[in-house]
């Protein structure tokens, strides 16, 4: 019998593309979408939907006995640059969600559980190039504290308790189906649209910051791929850093003019920039190579020639 699987937070950017990722590998009625709004058509259209709140502890355990769910990917979260904005509501929902989920795997209500980190868990003290696996972590966000805390709370229970939990540290994510929600890395997207609508763009990082990023279909893969690995292979139950490609603005304008010659870029740095000068600009990622043989498939070039052409098509 196949497994039942929830996504909270399925709306947002990532789980708009891993809930319908999920839905083609293991059958729309087996993967059961929530958030607290309705999202998209194809989303809505393709299977179960709820409504929820991922900081009601009850609301998510009804639909978890409703649907017999065994497996809980929390997708749900503040990110950066929004929860600078909210401290302490960008606190409480990403504590509180992973509470909610972790407590139902230590009650051996769902067996397995993804739960995303992020770049941002590292800070200015962080080794900047080939940010190693275990390093100096001294976040300097809302959400880096909220990511780095729950790091150290997934692997006590792993720890404690035996709850099969995973993690995956995301650099920056891109994609055309879904727009990003509030993030540091956001520019990486918006810098698509506006080369197709405006032929121009000004970037709210300046043109030599580099951070670490990756195409959507790689993060896809990736979690899928962590997902699906024997337990015993895994030897991170923090997060494991996962690198993609790294590049600068510049770097991604040039890129873009390839295919568009005439695309201008410029910079206004604003209160996002300190947040990714505080950020790595590489990561090391060999410990996910060799615990369950992660590879990136998406370089830049190709990342842009997929982006642009997938924006004209919709």
């Amino acid at each position: 019998m196949a497994i039942k699987t929830l996504i909270i937070g399925a709306c947002g950017q990532i789980g708009t593309e891993l809930t319908l990722a999920l839905r083609e590998k293991h059958g729309n009625e087996n993967v059961i979408a929530s958030d607290i709004r309705e999202g998209s058509k194809s989303l809505m259209s393709s299977g179960p939907f709820e409504v929820l709140d991922a900081t009601n502890y009850k609301a998510i355990e009804d639909i978890v006995l409703h649907y017999e769910v065994e497996e809980v990917y929390l997708m749900a979260a503040m990110l950066s640059a929004t929860a600078e904005k909210f401290p302490m509501r960008g606190w409480e929902l990403n504590m509180n969600s992973l509470f909610n989920v972790l407590n139902l795997a230590k009650d051996k209500k769902v067996s397995k559980v993804f739960w995303p980190s992020s770049i941002a868990v590292f800070g200015p003290s962080t080794p900047k190039f080939d940010t190693p696996q275990t390093t100096v972590m001294e976040p300097t966000t809302v959400y880096g504290i909220s990511k780095q805390t729950g790091e150290r709370w997934c692997e006590y229970y792993f720890n404690k308790y035996g709850v099969d939990v995973r993690s995956i540290r995301y650099p920056g994510l891109i994609s055309y189906k879904t727009m990003p929600g509030g993030g540091t890395t956001d520019y990486a997207v918006e810098i698509y649209h506006e080369a197709l609508k405006e032929g121009k763009y000004t970037s709210f990082l300046s043109e030599e910051t580099a951070l670490p990023m990756m195409f959507m279909d790689d993060a896809i893969k990736a979690t899928t791929s962590l997902m699906e690995t024997n337990a015993d292979n895994l030897t991170i139950r923090s997060s494991y850093n996962l690198g993609g490609i790294s590049f600068t603005p510049k770097k991604l304008a040039a890129s873009i003019q390839k295919e568009i010659p005439d695309f201008k870029i410029d910079y206004a740095p604003d209160f996002r920039q300190p947040i990714a000068d505080s950020w790595p600009s590489s990561i090391d990622d060999s410990q996910a190579q060799k615990d369950w043989n992660w590879k990136h498939e998406y370089d830049i070039d190709k990342m842009t020639k997929t982006m642009l052409a997938g924006l004209r098509s919709e």
